[in-house]
């Protein structure tokens, strides 16, 4: 029982974390998804585990489309954004076609760095 009473308690923090979250950590919280769902996908190649990898490559195909979609494009950026997600989508795809882990490893290191540049201009902004 105390099992399944950390587990809710786990799951109303998160569930409480996105709804008080700022956009930009929102942002970042999507990011950080992204790299985990490709973290697993790629454990799960090197296991000859197509499924859970076929399954985790899609949840960060669908958070890239989730980032692409919240594009304000009257901003300049935006369109140089849009273009990196539109590669590492293609990349994406691609990796779980083929269940390439150099492909998806590819995808992976532009959504880190994505990541990363967040994070500098979270921090160069103040934003939390």
């Amino acid at each position: 029982m105390a099992n399944y009473s950390n587990t809710n308690a786990i799951n109303h923090y998160k569930n409480s974390s996105v709804k008080t979250a700022s956009p930009a950590r929102l942002t970042l919280m999507l990011y950080d998804g992204a790299v985990k769902f490709c973290n697993i996908a790629l454990e799960s190649i090197n296991n000859g585990d197509v499924s859970t990898a076929n399954t985790n490559i899609i949840k960060a195909e669908k958070i890239i489309v989730e980032l692409r979609a919240t594009l304000d494009m009257k901003y300049p950026v935006a369109k140089e954004f849009d273009r990196v997600y539109d590669y590492i989508y293609r990349r994406l795809v691609e990796a779980n076609l083929r269940k390439e882990k150099e492909v998806l490893e590819d995808a992976l290191k532009q959504i880190k760095t994505m990541r990363d540049t967040w994070k500098e201009v979270m921090k160069a902004n103040n934003v939390s």
